[in-house]
């Protein structure tokens, strides 16, 4: 019997891409094609099927992506881009209708995970512990905002509520030294302050931005499966270095604290599939969110040291197979990510 699972996964350009697919290859039933807006994605460089794709704003996204799956017979689409997961899950059910499964959650609770204000606002209602934060629109409500959380004295946040991958986050920090940061720290580095920010913004109109207490206490990711808002696994690794936002060296700890925590906002937010979280310890090391990631993250992949893997996990839970589920996890395994060269010629 032919058990051949045809997978057509988007964002093979991402950091995580080619990890990704490392781990899917591990199933030696699965066949893959990647596709990628850019045409040399580093997924298109591991002698895996590859196509060009538009970016999820262009208006024939989805029909490309349907022409795509009928003529690879495809039955499942494993998005990795989280600007493609909207438009997804508003077609979900035309794929559905096709027998192709999309590893994607329902619009509305899309909705609140990829806006971090509604998202805050969501916990906040379901009354699980979140940081302290404000919202602002113009430059006088991000002063205001600022000060309310204690700013010039203690350090703030601010991010756009829509953005990802750290764009527009800056630890705003009076006191931070500034020669420090010019010669002993490297350019992409967070810190600024408000001064500056307030040059940087200029005369252009602000996006919504999320105004937070600062968390100084240590960054956990944590990695989930989530089957319709019930937590199937919960697996946190403290991020140990990261460079640009993305973790290249941690540790995975059985907190079951952060644990706990979790499953409250899971519970909460009718999430389904692979479904990362951020937390970080307030000065009291109580763990509060930053963030959902409502799709893989890239650094997932690490847990397969630890004897979890996830992207094979989220397809079988897409097919409605039996889910291969760890029976015991390696806590304490240490992982380190490292850049490797991959040629086309």
């Amino acid at each position: 019997m032919d058990r051949t699972i045809n997978i057509l996964m988007t964002g093979a350009g991402a950091p995580g891409g080619p990890g990704i697919i490392h781990a899917l290859q591990k199933d030696p039933n699965i066949r893959l094609v990647v596709a990628d807006a850019d045409s040399m994605a580093a997924g298109g460089f591991m002698d895996i099927d590859f196509v060009q794709i538009p970016t999820a704003d262009d208006p024939s996204f989805i029909d490309v992506l349907m022409k795509i799956c009928r003529e690879k017979q495809i039955q499942v689409v494993f998005p990795l881009v989280t600007r493609e997961l909207n438009k997804l899950s508003a077609e979900k059910q035309q794929f559905e209708a096709k027998g192709i499964q999309v590893i994607v959650s329902e619009f509305n609770s899309l909705e609140i995970s990829n806006n971090k204000r509604k998202l805050l606002e969501h916990l906040q209602a379901a009354g699980i512990p979140i940081p302290d934060f404000r919202t602002a629109t113009t430059v006088e409500a991000l002063k205001l905002a600022c000060l309310e959380l204690g700013y010039p004295t203690r350090p703030v946040v601010i991010k756009p509520s829509t953005a990802n991958g750290s764009r527009g986050v800056r630890i705003l920090d009076a006191q931070k030294d500034r020669f420090e940061l010019l010669f002993n720290e490297k350019p992409g580095n967070l810190y600024s302050n408000l001064e500056e920010i307030l040059v940087q913004i200029g005369e252009h109109a602000l996006p919504e931005l999320l105004v937070m207490e600062y968390l100084p206490g240590d960054e956990y990711s944590v990695d989930c499966l989530v089957g319709d808002g019930q937590p199937l696994v919960i697996v946190p690794r403290k991020r140990l270095k990261m460079i640009n936002g993305i973790t290249v060296k941690g540790v995975f700890e059985k907190n079951e604290e952060i644990v706990s925590y979790t499953e409250a906002i899971l519970h909460s937010l009718p999430l389904n599939g692979p479904i990362g979280l951020q937390v970080k310890a307030d000065g009291n090391g109580l763990f509060r969110i930053l963030e959902i990631n409502p799709r893989i993250q890239g650094t997932s992949t690490a847990a397969i040291g630890a004897g979890v893997n996830f992207p094979i996990l989220a397809v079988y839970q897409a097919l409605q197979l039996t889910l291969p589920l760890p029976t015991e996890i390696k806590w304490g395994t240490v992982f380190a990510r490292y850049y490797e060269n991959l040629f086309n010629n």
